[in-house]
């Protein structure tokens, strides 16, 4: 099996899991628990957006195929990673900064805007049309940046 089509199966089984535990994600047992879902879920995203990212800034050659399975996942997993932001899982090993919970709104404001970018590029995505993923990986970028400024510690 070469090494995309593993990296697609074992993304498959990893959102196969979480979405068969997301009844359970709003009643993590323990706020490390909280923690570590959104450590996934974060880690899943950058994985994929480094793949998409790659191919309109011409470090790997374009195939929109590739862009396509990766946006899609991609578009899932963005919408899962807030839930892991639960009230006391501000406290632990994160990288989170306190502001995430006491900018509350703010914070979802922006994580709001960022799953529509990746939406929207995930529609890009669909087309096949290499300027299209390109006009719309510069906003999911700029997103991700922005909230990360805001509310990741260094």
């Amino acid at each position: 099996m070469d090494r995309l089509a593993s990296s697609l199966t074992i993304s498959a089984a990893a959102l196969a899991g979480v979405a068969t535990a997301l009844p359970a994600a709003a009643q993590f047992a323990k706020p490390e628990d909280a923690i570590k879902y959104r450590k996934s879920a974060m880690m899943l995203e950058a994985a994929h957006l480094g793949r998409i990212f790659a191919m309109p800034n011409g470090t790997v050659p374009f195939d929109a195929k590739t862009v396509a399975e990766n946006a899609q996942i991609l578009a899932a997993v963005s919408q899962w990673q807030f839930s892991g932001f639960l009230s006391g899982s501000e406290k632990g090993e994160t990288r989170a900064k306190p502001e995430a919970w006491s900018e509350a709104d703010k914070f979802h404001e922006m994580a709001s805007k960022g799953q529509d970018d990746v939406l929207r590029l995930d529609a890009a995505a669909k087309t096949g049309n290499l300027d299209a993923i390109k006009a719309a990986v510069g906003p999911v970028g700029q997103s991700c940046k922005a909230c990360h400024d805001a509310y990741r510690k260094e």
